[in-house]
């Protein structure tokens, strides 16, 4: 039987996320254009192509990311067309006036499931009382949170030579790990392993058993512990926190790239090495996905 593959972590980088990313940049064609990307055309058209490519890799699910706050509205057009195989997640920026607003009409009226919290970009503590809000919030409405922690590196801005002024202090998985404590009914997703807080957030998963990890992206972080392999790192996950707890995901965003099959390929090598079940193979690659988000 053929491994059942659904991924937590694709970006959705719609022509009003270039809107919003880069207003003064001449619009969403010229941005793409500058960065040598496809242009996105409309939500409901790149949704199609997601479609597509998903079909052609054999991915049943995915959640696609809307990656800019204000930009919920364009996932949730593409959800719509094709909600049993894609899961809508927004940026949330629980400091933004109105942001109480905002996050009820995404999870209320845009129907979004994940809730993605970057306070090192957005200037925030993980057990401040706002993110407490958000936490209230996703309890209320059966969403998941998904909280970037670690090093934060967007690679987009970089290449528009927009500034990347991120706080990463305030990504600590412990001080998630606080907040997550008293809401035990919400899920909570911590993309790429903490992303350089592996310690830490091998420490709040211990303590906090609804935190889950993706496993998405190169994981290039590792560079920092010097020694530390990808291979490794998914070896101390699984003594934490068992496969139940590891979410597959790729980081894809956007096209003509598409699906990164490369870091699908490379987590199958690693779980090849290290022995994981067939089991244990279909949760993480899908099965935790669909109980997390179920049709």
């Amino acid at each position: 039987m053929a491994l059942m593959i659904n991924d937590v972590h694709c970006h959705f980088f719609s022509t009003r996320f270039l809107e919003l990313l880069a207003a003064d940049a001449g619009g969403a064609d010229e941005i793409a254009k500058r960065l040598q990307w496809d242009p996105p055309r409309t939500a409901v058209e790149l949704g199609e192509r997601w479609l597509a490519e998903l079909e052609r890799h054999g991915v049943s699910r995915a959640a696609l990311i809307a990656s800019m706050p204000g930009d919920a509205a364009s996932v949730a057009e593409a959800v719509a067309h094709h909600p049993d195989r894609f899961v809508g997640f927004f940026m949330h920026n629980p400091m933004a006036p109105g942001a109480d607003i905002l996050l009820t009409r995404a999870l209320k009226e845009l129907h979004m499931r994940g809730i993605c919290l970057f306070p090192a970009m957005q200037g925030y503590h993980l057990d401040d009382e706002r993110v407490e809000t958000v936490f209230r919030a996703a309890a209320e409405h059966g969403a998941a949170v998904f909280a970037h922690c670690g090093l934060l590196s967007v690679g987009v801005r970089g290449k528009l030579g927009l500034p990347s002024r991120f706080d990463l202090r305030l990504g600590d998985p412990l001080a998630l790990a606080k907040t997550a404590l008293a809401f035990p009914n919400v899920p909570v997703i911590v993309p790429h392993f903490g992303a350089g807080f592996f310690r830490e957030a091998l420490m709040a998963a211990e303590q906090c058993p609804t935190i889950h990890f993706d496993t998405s992206s190169s994981n290039s972080w590792i560079r920092f512990e010097p020694g530390l392999t990808l291979d490794a790192v998914f070896k101390a996950a699984l003594g934490v926190v068992g496969a139940s707890r590891l979410l597959f995901g790729t980081d894809s965003s956007w096209f003509p790239r598409g699906w990164q099959a490369g870091v699908y390929k490379e987590q199958q090598r690693i779980m090849d090495t290290l022995g994981v079940s067939a089991t244990d193979r279909a949760a993480i690659f899908g099965g935790n996905f669909d109980r997390l988000f179920p049709l």
